[in-house]
């Protein structure tokens, strides 16, 4: 290959999305345990079930499953979010979506940085949920300027690292060579650091404020705080890791079990508690809760009306609750989630019909071989011509982070700040605008359709 020859950004992004797994698979080895389990249920399932085999295989799905990951992490200043983005652009990343956690209680906005289109996503889906705290909600003015000053003192980003972003940006890409040093230069700013930059003093009175905080100001680097696989069937992975030596966390976050799944569920095994040296300690006599093991079940994406049947459904099940869904009241919070969502309809033909999700079209093997003909869409389905399966949702939902961030963080933490979305400042600090998830999902569609539609029109 010429010297010159750049890397495409997807090639970058699958190969630095393998270096994270095998360098957290290192950093806590749980996360090897929970692959393996993902890995056999995935196959288990997929043997019981040959037409969602099929279907996996006719939208490219079965291919990239065993490669699908999404990391979290978790920065302290807008200089260090905006680097971030810079990176994530050399492996053809963009932000995606905002998310506002300070109404339940965590006190960060966020985005998703992933590629935006069909093509790229199928050769690499990795995603990084990227949370930006927001010191302003930090009421103690004395503890918010010695955090904003930690921040300003620290450097997340190696220099070579800085070195090839800034090529790649001047150049427009990179080659092999200097695409195998961004992976491993990059990587160096996910890694764990067992010291922290903090006195136990300092660390304590952060902690006090919100866990969270105190893991985001007081160490060298923001480090990823987990990666998740995805599964076909959440249900079976939370019933099968106590078996596996695998703590999960009380309950599965997003939508009920369903026939056709939508949206994203979530779950976890427990933050590990980790040993670690702070400034004013020789050794590492103290101790940092933080990185954890996640897994994901994605669905259909949702439209507009779907999301907003599906925001009202879970807003009904948690109030039905009254309370916050927790270990004690696990079977009821998810008996009442599945009493409300029997109003969302379960069916492909249904959700299509209702404009409830967004769908990829293809043609059949008999739209293959026809000839040109007139029709719309929907009379071409009812000929058998095309197909459709809905698009597979690349994005996150506030409440299930907020869930999985929570149950991981512990409890005891300051909580209360109230309804504090600033996407402007967020974008402000990002340095551009986040895109409309909506949009993307909308464009994907419309593709599909223009594809299917263009096959059957007579030669000019």
């Amino acid at each position: 290959m010429p010297a010159t020859a750049f890397i495409r950004p997807d090639a970058i992004r699958a190969q630095f999305s393998r270096a994270m797994s095998e360098m957290y698979k290192q950093e806590v080895p749980l996360y090897g345990a929970l692959l393996a389990l993902v890995a056999n249920t995935n196959e288990a399932v997929l043997a019981e079930q040959p037409a969602l085999r099929q279907a996996l295989e006719r939208g490219a799905e079965l291919e990239r499953l065993g490669a699908e990951r999404h990391g979290a992490i978790r920065v302290g200043t807008a200089q260090e979010l905006a680097t971030l983005a810079r990176l994530f652009a050399v492996m053809g990343m963009a932000p995606v979506g905002y998310y506002d956690l300070t109404p339940a209680g965590v006190p960060v906005h966020s985005t998703a940085f992933r590629a935006v289109h069909e093509a790229s996503l199928a050769v690499s889906p990795f995603r990084v949920f990227t949370s930006l705290l927001r010191l302003e909600l930090i009421g103690n003015a004395e503890l918010r300027e010695t955090a904003a000053g930690i921040l300003a003192a620290r450097q997340i980003f190696t220099e070579p690292a800085l070195a090839l972003i800034a090529q790649h940006e001047q150049a427009g890409g990179l080659n092999e060579s200097e695409a195998e040093a961004f992976v491993r230069e990059a990587l160096e700013t996910f890694r764990w650091h067992p010291r922290a930059t903090v006195s136990a003093a300092q660390y304590q009175a952060l902690h006090d404020q919100h866990r969270l905080i105190a893991d985001v100001v007081a160490f060298k680097g923001p480090h990823i705080n987990h990666l998740t696989p995805r599964t076909l069937d959440i249900d079976r992975i939370q019933q099968g890791m106590p078996a596996a030596g695998i703590t999960p966390k009380a309950v599965i976050e997003g939508p009920p079990p369903r026939r056709q799944p939508i949206l994203l569920r979530q779950t976890s095994f427990k933050a590990l508690q980790e040993k670690v040296a702070f400034s004013d300690q020789t050794g590492a006599e103290g101790s940092h809760t933080a990185r954890f093991g996640e897994i994901e079940q994605r669905g259909a994406a949702l439209t507009p009306a779907g999301r907003a049947l599906y925001d009202r459904l879970l807003d009904t099940s948690r109030e039905a609750l009254a309370g916050v869904p927790s270990e004690g009241n696990a079977a009821e919070y998810m008996r009442l989630l599945g009493e409300h969502f029997s109003e969302f309809p379960d069916d492909l033909a249904q959700l299509r019909q209702q404009n409830l999700a967004w769908f990829r079209y293809f043609l059949t093997e008999q739209g293959e071989a026809a000839g040109p003909r007139a029709g719309t869409l929907d009379e071409l389905i009812g000929a058998g011509l095309v197909g459709y399966a809905p698009i597979v949702y690349e994005d996150f939902l506030p409440v299930s982070a907020a869930g999985i961030f929570q149950s991981n963080l512990g409890e005891g933490a300051q909580s209360d700040y109230g309804q504090n979305a600033n996407q402007a400042q967020f974008e402000a600090a990002l340095g551009r605008p986040v895109i409309d998830e909506m949009g993307l999902y909308e464009a994907t569609q419309q593709r599909s359709i223009e594809h299917c539609l263009a096959r059957f029109k007579a030669p000019a």
